[in-house]
């Protein structure tokens, strides 16, 4: 999807996974992160990620969820009627993605998670095929989560959490 400005936004997926209580997962971002995009406070995050070429955007939801947190105890719940878009903040789109997209467009997925919290593995996710992507996980309150998240992913988060806040504790 081509902006305004002539950059892209890369087509991705967003997991709300909330369990039987009602709380959401959220996993902390290995240290990736620069401090100008995330202070400590802000990097705790759903499952997202990108979709293949020929990938729906459910497929990618379960692949994502898989290769994230190893879940596959989890059932569909909603999908959010809208994709959901956010910039990255100036000189982060020139070193993310090699300056292609100036953000991601995201459709967003609630399931219910239904397995035991010892199914969740981050440090050798699905087997250790992936490379873990979150140094700590836990469950979280679904109001809490736009607080969590880098400011310029926070109105997605908004939206997300008013669009499946009747799902949640």
């Amino acid at each position: 999807m081509k902006a305004a400005d002539g950059f892209s936004y890369r087509p991705c997926v967003g997991i709300m996974l909330i369990n039987l209580r009602g709380l959401v997962f959220v996993g902390r971002r290995k240290s990736k992160r620069a401090p100008e995009i995330a202070t400590a406070d802000h990097e705790w995050q759903m499952p997202q990620g990108g979709i293949d070429e020929g990938e729906t955007p459910w497929r990618a939801a379960l692949r994502e969820l898989r290769e994230e947190t190893s879940v596959r105890s989890a059932r569909f719940l909603a999908e959010a009627p809208d994709w959901l878009s956010y910039d990255l903040p100036g000189d982060v789109t020139k070193k993310t993605w090699r300056g292609r997209f100036r953000g991601q467009t995201q459709k967003w997925f609630a399931m219910r998670f239904e397995g035991d919290d010892s199914e969740i593995e981050i440090n050798a996710p699905d087997g250790g095929k992936h490379k873990p992507e979150f140094d700590s996980w836990r469950w979280e309150k679904m109001e809490r989560l736009p607080e969590l998240i880098v400011p310029f992913k926070r109105e997605v988060y908004v939206s997300v959490c008013k669009q499946f806040a009747h799902l949640g504790a």
